[in-house]
C-alpha cells in the first residue's frame, strides 16, 4: 500500500544490471569506495593538523608569557 515490495526492488535491480552491466557497476563501486577512503583520510588529516596547530599556538603563547615576565622583571 504505497510501499515498495521486495519484488519491485528485484525488478529494478535486474533492469539496472541489464542497462549498465556488471563490470561497469563493479568499477562504480570501487571508485565510490576509493572516494570515501580519500574523504575519511583528508578529514582525519585535517583534524590532526588543527590539533597540532593548537598545540603549537599554546606553546607559542607560553613562550610569549615567559618572555613578557622576563621583561617585567628587568623593569623592576
Amino acid at each position: 500500500m504505497g510501499g515498495i515490495s521486495i519484488w519491485q526492488l528485484v525488478i529494478i535491480a535486474v533492469i539496472v544490471v541489464l542497462l549498465f552491466g556488471t563490470k561497469k557497476l563493479r568499477n562504480l563501486g570501487s571508485d565510490l569506495g576509493t572516494a570515501v577512503k580519500g574523504f575519511k583520510k583528508s578529514v582525519t588529516d585535517d583534524e590532526n593538523t588543527s590539533e597540532k596547530n593548537e598545540a603549537l599556538a599554546d606553546s607559542s603563547n607560553s613562550e610569549a608569557k615567559v618572555e613578557a615576565e622576563a621583561k617585567d622583571k628587568e623593569k623592576v
